[in-house]
């Protein structure tokens, strides 16, 4: 199966998705059904670097999650600030998502403000991984998330460390997943930053079409929420999820 893009990142910026409405009110659609999972839509996967032109649009994406109080914390600001943000867990870390903190990202995701990706169960290099091992550490990961926050992650896979070939890409198209999601702009905290590195990071990438990688690994960008805020309330951007970026919804997944 053949991606709709390169396998390499491109030298500009260039949108696959179509401009997608902008959704800035939490009460803009009814609440979505949580437990109510769609069936997969198997397709020919297209890669996203970034979001569509013409908007003021970012997304926030928050992967992996061996850190508990990232998360608790994470999820504190979310629901503190009203900020959009697309969650991609690693589910061999379930056990750090406290009750009551899936409980708050279950009311967000049904309010439309929080939406999932799938990262796979344990994060390992899909492309050293037969098919077979690949589909089934995608699969367990869904099943994950829709069991502990009744939503599905379809159609968004994020691999690993960004690795991926046409037999991963094969396997996610078959199983849904039909938006293959990378990057074009990072918080760099998948490795232990400084407060100063990451700020700094986000003055250079924080502006509109950005798909900006974030982890929920390390403890520096717990202080620096109201910066951050600062950053995107100074240049005018909205912060949305990836259903808002392109026009998806968890009804269909």
């Amino acid at each position: 199966m053949k991606a709709l893009s390169r396998h390499k990142r491109p030298k500009e910026s260039v949108p696959i998705a179509r401009p997608a409405q902008i959704v800035n009110d939490r009460g803009a659609a009814p609440p979505v059904q949580l437990g109510a999972i769609p069936p997969p839509h198997p397709g020919t996967p297209e890669v996203l670097w970034s979001g569509p032109p013409g908007t003021q649009q970012f997304a926030w994406t928050v992967d992996d999650g061996y850190c508990q109080s990232c998360i608790a914390e994470y999820v504190a600001f979310a629901q503190s600030s009203g900020i959009h943000l697309t969650l991609n867990p690693n589910g061999v870390f379930g056990s750090l998502w406290a009750p009551s903190v899936v409980a708050q990202v279950r009311d967000m995701a049904a309010d439309r403000q929080v939406q999932f990706g799938n990262h796979t169960w344990d994060h390992q290099d899909l492309t050293k991984l037969s098919s077979t091992e690949a589909a089934r550490d995608l699969t367990r990961n869904e099943q994950w998330i829709e069991d502990t926050f009744g939503i599905t992650s379809r159609p968004y896979f994020r691999p690993p460390y960004g690795f991926y070939n046409s037999r991963v890409l094969s396997v996610a198209g078959e199983l849904g997943y039909t938006s293959v999601l990378m990057w074009n702009g990072t918080f760099g905290d998948a490795t232990l930053e400084t407060p100063a590195q990451i700020l700094g990071l986000a003055e250079q990438w924080l502006k509109p079409g950005t798909i900006m990688l974030g982890h929920l690994n390390h403890t520096p960008i717990l202080s620096l929420f109201d910066q951050i805020q600062g950053i995107i309330a100074a240049r005018n951007l909205d912060p949305v999820t990836l259903d808002e970026m392109f026009g998806t919804s968890r009804e269909t997944g």
